[in-house]
Order: C-alpha cells, then sequence, then structure tokens
C-alpha cells in the first residue's frame, strides 16, 4: 500500500533518515518494519514561529516493495542524417533546451553561440574578476550556458502554465543535477556544479549529430521575401537557414541594434533597475530562523521582499543565500552587478537585487534615440554612472544601507564578496532619482518586517540593472513566430518571454516545438 502523508518537523528529524522513517510510521500507525521505503514529494522550510520546521510531503511504502524514485529519462535519437535542420542563436538553457526537443522530434539543431565554451569562459571570468579586464564575447552573460551558468542555478518559477516544469527538472537531473531539485520548495544547483550539467547537454547534443560552434557571432541576417535566408557571422561565414530560433539573452544588445537596422518589429518594454544588497548571512539566519546562530541542520537562510512605494513596486530579485556578488557587464565602461551561490551556500554572506519597476513613462525622449530602443539606452546611461563612480577596473560604487538612507557617503564599507572590489561614494549620483528615493523608502518598510534588515552592516552595490530585457521582440501568439519574419523564432530572456532558466528553457521547448509542427508532417 502506498500513503500520501503531510509532516511537520524539526530539522535535526527531517533531515535523519532513521529518525524519519519512526515518524512515519507513528503517523500512519504501522510498526517500523512495515514501511519498506518512502519518497519525499515536496519539501520546504516553515519559519513563521519561534521553532522552525522542515514540512514534508511524502509517499510512504507499506507492506509493498519499494523501488526508489524512478526518472523519466529520455533516450536521444540521432539526427545526424536528419531532413530537417533548424538554426539556434544563443546557447543558453532556451537554445540548449531547443536544440533537445528538436532531437527529440527528428530535426537537426545547429546552435551558434558567441562566446566561448565553460572552460574557456571560466578562465576569461578570471581575469575579469582579478584584473578589471572584461571580453565583451565571453563573460558572465555570453558563453556557453548563457548568463545562468554562472549566476546561481535557481531553479524557482511560477511559470507553471508555460510548460512542464517537472520535464525540465528531470533533464537536468538526467545531465547530473542532484534528485533533490525534484522535491525542494526552491530548487537550486549553484554555479560550481552548473558547468558541468550544460558540457553534457552539449555533449549530448553532438553524439546525436547537432552542432554547437563557439565564438560564432550574429551580425547580420539576408532576407528574402519576409523570411531570413541567411545568417551572417562576424568573421565573415554565411550560414543558409530555414528556421532561426533567436535565444540570444537579455543582454545581447547589438542584437537589437541589428533587428532595428534591418526594420524588423521590436517594442521598448518595462523592467527593474536598482542595486545589490548584502548582509552576512549569519544576520539573515538569526532574523529569518529566530535563532542566534543557525541550526546545523537548516539551509542559510533566504528572503524575498516586496513593497509598493509610490505606485511602484520594490523588490528583492535573485536573492542568493551564502552567495557572491559579481561583475555582470558586457562592455568597457559599463558596470553591472548580480550574484551567485555554490551549490553548498557556505560563503559568509548573503546577497540579492534590490530593484524598482521602471516604466516606459520613465524612458527620457531623444530624437536621436530610436523609440524601442529607449530603455536600453536607459540602462545603459546608468550602467555607464556606475562605472566611472566606480573608478575603473569594475570597481563597483557602494554605500553603507543606513547612511545611502541618510543620504550620506559612508566613512568605510564592511567587508563584501565583490572579488574587483568597492568604493564609497553617494548612490543618489548614479541612480535615478526616482530609483534612489524608492529604495531608500522600500528599505524602510522592509526593516520594518524583518527586524535588523536596515543595518550599517548591510552593503548596497551598484548597479542592478540586468534583471530582465528592456525590449521585447514581438511574435505571433499561436506559431510563436515573428509577426513579418515567418521564420524567425524570437526566444526566451532576449525576446522577453521569460525570467529564468525554467521558464527560458520552457520556451526554448515551445519554439521548438512549433517549428517541428510544422517541419515535420
Amino acid at each position: 500500500m502506498r500513503q500520501s502523508i503531510n509532516l511537520n518537523l524539526i530539522p535535526s528529524i527531517a533531515e535523519n533518515e532513521s529518525l524519519l522513517k519512526k515518524e512515519i510510521a507513528d503517523h500512519t500507525g504501522y510498526k517500523e518494519g512495515e514501511i519498506s521505503g518512502f519518497l519525499i514529494k515536496k519539501k520546504s522550510i516553515d519559519a513563521r514561529g519561534r521553532q522552525v520546521y522542515i514540512t514534508l510531503n511524502i509517499d510512504a511504502y507499506i507492506n509493498e516493495p519499494f523501488f526508489s524514485r524512478a526518472l523519466q529519462r529520455i533516450d536521444f535519437q540521432s539526427v545526424e542524417r536528419a531532413e530537417n535542420e533548424v538554426i539556434i542563436v544563443g546557447a543558453g538553457p532556451a537554445g540548449l533546451f531547443a536544440a533537445l526537443m528538436l532531437i527529440e522530434k527528428g530535426i537537426r539543431p545547429i546552435i551558434f553561440e558567441r562566446g566561448k565554451n565553460v572552460r574557456a569562459r571560466r578562465r576569461d571570468l578570471s581575469v575579469l574578476n582579478k584584473d578589471g579586464i572584461i571580453n565583451p564575447e565571453s563573460n558572465y552573460c555570453f558563453g556557453e550556458g548563457g548568463a545562468g551558468t554562472y549566476s546561481d542555478g535557481k531553479l524557482y518559477t511560477r511559470s507553471n502554465k508555460r510548460g512542464d516544469i517537472h520535464r525540465i527538472l528531470n533533464l537536468f537531473v538526467q545531465f547530473g543535477a542532484d534528485e533533490k531539485i525534484l522535491y525542494d520548495a526552491h530548487p537550486h544547483i549553484g554555479t560550481n556544479k552548473l558547468p558541468q550539467i550544460i558540457t553534457a547537454m552539449r555533449e549530448q547534443i553532438e553524439a546525436c549529430g547537432g552542432k554547437i560552434l563557439f565564438e560564432k557571432k550574429l551580425v547580420d541576417l539576408e532576407i528574402v521575401d519576409h523570411n531570413i535566408t541567411r545568417l551572417i557571422m562576424a568573421n565573415g561565414d554565411r550560414v543558409d537557414a530555414k528556421a532561426v530560433i533567436l535565444a540570444t539573452g537579455h543582454s545581447a544588445r547589438d542584437i537589437y541594434e541589428m533587428l532595428w537596422r534591418k526594420d524588423i518589429t521590436i517594442h521598448a518594454k518595462p523592467f527593474a533597475l536598482g542595486v545589490r544588497v548584502e548582509h552576512p548571512q549569519q544576520l539573515i539566519d538569526s532574523i529569518q530562523y529566530h535563532q542566534l546562530s543557525r541550526d546545523e541542520f537548516l539551509p542559510p537562510a533566504s528572503y524575498s521582499l516586496v513593497q509598493q512605494v509610490g505606485g511602484r513596486g520594490v523588490f528583492s530579485f535573485c536573492m542568493c543565500p551564502g552567495g557572491i556578488i559579481a561583475p555582470a557587464s558586457t562592455s568597457p565602461g559599463e558596470l553591472v552587478v548580480n550574484g551567485w551561490s555554490p551549490s553548498k551556500r557556505n560563503n559568509p554572506f548573503a546577497n540579492s537585487g534590490m530593484v524598482v519597476a521602471v516604466e516606459e513613462k520613465d524612458f527620457p525622449k531623444n530624437k536621436n534615440i530610436p523609440p524601442p530602443l529607449s530603455g536600453l539606452y536607459f540602462q545603459s546611461t546608468v550602467e555607464q554612472k556606475a562605472f566611472e563612480f566606480g573608478g575603473g577596473r569594475f570597481v563597483a560604487p557602494a554605500q553603507r544601507m543606513t547612511d545611502m538612507i541618510d543620504n550620506k557617503i559612508s566613512n568605510d564599507l564592511p567587508s563584501c564578496s565583490y572579488l574587483p572590489g568597492v568604493n564609497a561614494v553617494s548612490l543618489k549620483e548614479i541612480l535615478p532619482p526616482f530609483v534612489h528615493q524608492n529604495l531608500c523608502d522600500a528599505f524602510r518598510a522592509f526593516g520594518k518586517k524583518m527586524k535588523g534588515y536596515v543595518t550599517s552592516e548591510a552593503i548596497v552595490v551598484a548597479t542592478e540593472s540586468r534583471t530582465s530585457s528592456p525590449v521585447r521582440i514581438p511574435r505571433d501568439p499561436e506559431k510563436l513566430h515573428h509577426p513579418s519574419i515567418k521564420n524567425l523564432f524570437p526566444c526566451s530572456e532576449g525576446a522577453g518571454y521569460a525570467g529564468g532558466i525554467i521558464s527560458a528553457a520552457m520556451d526554448g521547448e515551445n519554439v521548438a516545438g512549433k517549428i517541428a509542427a510544422a517541419l515535420v508532417r
């Protein structure tokens, strides 16, 4: 017999298999020997009271054979001799999962990625962090696996209606992720483990006859009768195309500019802009778990905050317990920060983006800037100011949280995980006035929700500006191709249709499925 049960347990019991089995027996009324095994279906933390509990949804197997979790493995076929090929531009989660879906459908994917593979990319990140020198084609945003590879690997999404989340998680496990992501309420892989998983995906695609070509930057399109006939690469390569999935990510500004030059319709869209806030992890633990020191069986604590200020949303974004702030810029002279955590989340700091909603009405009007690109240029202007005030070499402008609220430059700054270093300045000189004011007001409100959140131990680092694309590339709601370019399929974050690894992967699969339905009849 199989019985589904819910348990609220103290962490030391929930994390001990033998004690957990005893709890299952007590709850079901059976003897321990009659519990042949159990599967955790969902796991979350309840920290609302003084005692923190682990909440588990479990399938208990009673007096029947128990089989460990059966993964829904997919056996990918060879497409080396496939009749149809599809070009994918971008090897982020959308591009990779689109490629895997195409292979399932018997179509050969050819991926062109402007950046390098994960191993070579890691060396460029080291130079950026240590020497302040950026490679515009190989950085935290560009390269194999996209921005997600070196920016934490959080797999939580609310996009339940966009696709099969469980299928995406199963594929991550098939390529090497821990099975815990199948039941954790907020699944997370970790930046240290993602490169191996991404490499395994690439090897699978290549083993099936697909191709992934690195350091191939798209710079132009040849279009005949509203169809792309050829892609032009920066090195002069000319690639024939029947169908093109554009999965270039939210930081590929040159792609938006190229589409504008080609008279391909794009639109400005709202995005969010702000800072990254870092606290000592121990402080966040004590606030969230109501303990001076964290229980050894609890993970580093996280938080999620949102506040309406002056009619605008201010919210936390990409919260990284036990994490590190990283330089996520893609060009010289622009400063962007992001956060990531290793799988163990064992660094001494907790960081989170804290951003303000920016609407199209906020974009400055300039006759020299095409309206669809106005948000992009607004975003870029703030990043350039941050670079200038940081002092160069990707040193980041920063302020103690209490000093930012009190509008004074910090005399000194607390320790910070950001490797290129921080420079004490007034962030009021960098951020748009409404963003700065709304952040200060929101910090005060968050301090009331989380006692101790507003502290001089917290450092505020500018700028967190790449939360989403400031441009949307329209597409037909049913067939998912561009309204006027029938074989161009805008996809994922770069097109404005996803936000995060899981939703990007699902969007890649959705687009691939539509193409397959049209090509394979």
